[in-house]
């Protein structure tokens, strides 16, 4: 399926492709660079060319959502900001921040008045984004604020009707989950009311029409959406993982999952290890093993990357699987932590689908890595 003609020549003349970040049955997204008015500026493309035929009524439904969603709230500056949209594409500005579930802004209470603030601007322009349980969802800036994206389940109301108010206390309702996940002692008495208490229409939905869509979707569209990762990270990584931690010159391993744009979802395992040789006898092992793929990257490190608790950092491991590599130094805490990643930076496997970032010169694997780790100069 391709294009229409329209949407072809804008896309041919102003976009320049960049890191793939997403594909599924609904649609492709990536990141890249837009040419408007003012001149080349970072951006995401949304684009329906590559959907599927059973799932494309669906996914232009659901594009059609983002494409009012996002033109009504273009000056909120609470989300992307719309540069352009066709028939079956989209552009929209680029948020320099990081997935809420990634940022883990543990304690960080403005960062959750940030995103009280947001919401009350997007619901005050009659906007109910009706997808805000999902952490990949909320932003956080390099700004600290709180922003949102992924407006395909967004409605848009003219008036403060019931459904208007039911739609926009689930929204406040699935923020205030994530804030009892990440600042719990900042809940104030009628939040926690709020959290107590699921709407009617909530309580029906989770009893049936979860159940449905949750069929459809996994069932029918075979389509999982945990943090991005779908089926793979979700039923093929802890099999992986459990196979690469047989072997005994393994110390750990952590699989996350980037979007691949020959197979869609792959997987890239980081293991902890001091023979950087160990890969190849990796790679003969589970290829050797019935029933799962093995990962389309593995690369040794000598060490993993862990927070407080000592698990593996998975988050800066996925920036480095997804080539997010400019958006990792706000997550840094240490001159130590920049050290440290230099060599899983330097020997990185994941090149081909890269992108000159302002940040960062990318030409080579390791060209980029002083200018993104210590961020001279801004």
């Amino acid at each position: 399926m391709s294009l229409p003609r329209d949407d072809a020549a804008v896309l041919s003349a102003r976009w320049t492709e960049g890191v793939l970040l997403k594909r599924d049955v609904f649609s492709t997204v990536e990141r890249g660079r837009f040419r408007d008015g003012d001149g080349e500026v970072d951006a995401v493309l949304r684009r329906l060319d590559q959907v599927p035929p059973w799932s494309f009524a669906l996914a232009l439904h659901l594009f059609a959502r983002e494409r009012r969603a996002l033109a009504l709230a273009r000056d909120l500056d609470v989300g992307p900001r719309l540069l352009w949209a066709g028939k079956r594409a989209l552009v929209r500005g680029f948020i320099d921040g990081v997935a809420l579930h990634l940022a883990k802004p543990h304690g960080d209470v403005a960062y959750f008045r940030s995103a009280k603030a947001a919401l009350r601007r997007l619901h005050r322009a009659g906007i109910c984004h009706n997808d805000l349980a999902k952490e990949q969802n909320w932003l956080r800036g390099t700004d600290g604020r709180a922003y949102v994206t992924d407006f395909q389940l967004a409605a848009c109301f003219k008036s403060r009707s019931r459904l208007f108010r039911i739609a926009a206390y689930e929204d406040l309702r699935h923020l205030l989950k994530h804030k009892r996940s990440y600042a719990p002692e900042a809940l104030t008495p009628s939040e926690r009311k709020v959290l107590a208490k699921k709407s009617a229409v909530a309580s029906v939905w989770l009893k049936t029409g979860k159940k449905i869509y949750q069929a459809v979707t996994r069932g029918l569209f075979n389509f999982t959406d945990r943090e991005g990762g779908g089926r793979r990270l979700v039923n093929d990584a802890p099999v992986l993982i459990d196979l690469i931690r047989k072997n005994p010159d393994v110390r750990d391993t952590a699989i996350v999952a980037f979007a691949d744009r020959r197979v869609g979802v792959g997987l890239y395992a980081f293991v902890e290890a001091d023979q950087a040789s160990l890969e190849k006898q990796l790679r003969s092992e589970l290829s050797s093993a019935k029933g799962v793929k093995p990962p389309e990257h593995i690369q040794v490190v000598h060490a993993l990357p862990r927070d407080s608790a000592g698990k593996p950092r998975t988050e800066i491991l996925q920036l480095v699987a997804m080539n997010q590599i400019d958006l990792i130094e706000p997550m840094m805490r240490s001159d130590a932590d920049r050290e440290f990643l230099k060599d899983i930076l330097e020997q990185r496997k994941n090149l081909r689908d890269r992108f000159n970032f302002e940040t960062a010169d990318m030409d080579t694997p390791s060209s980029h890595v002083p200018d993104v780790i210590t961020r001279e100069g801004g």
